[in-house]
């Protein structure tokens, strides 16, 4: 019977809402994600020195993608390789899905 409680205990507490995480839905807690996350493989901000070769800069994808970037936030929930397997949140894909709109030069 702990067992079970303490089963239960632990998938109520990973059950919290995505408010309860310290980032919120907007373009600057999304840069704060692409840096922690991105930054290793993408140039992910002007500010950024040095990236991989291979990973397209972030205002490139942004500046190729249409403006509603859909596409983007389903490639975001299930990355394929050469992308690392991320368990991204809804919340944390739409902070990315904003910092990416906050790339694209108006036209």
């Amino acid at each position: 019977m702990h067992v079970w409680i303490t089963s239960l205990a632990i998938l109520v507490g990973a059950s919290q809402p995505a408010a309860a995480q310290p980032f919120a839905t907007d373009a600057e807690n999304g840069k704060q994600l692409a840096e922690l996350w991105c930054s290793s493989c993408h140039l992910v901000s002007p500010e950024q020195t040095s990236a991989s070769t291979e990973a397209p800069p972030f205002e490139t994808i942004a500046e190729q993608s249409s403006d509603e970037f859909a596409w983007l936030a389903a490639f975001l929930a299930d990355p394929h390789p050469p992308m690392p397997q991320f368990a991204l949140t809804r919340e944390e894909i739409r902070n990315l899905v904003a910092y990416f709109a906050s790339l694209k030069h108006s036209e």
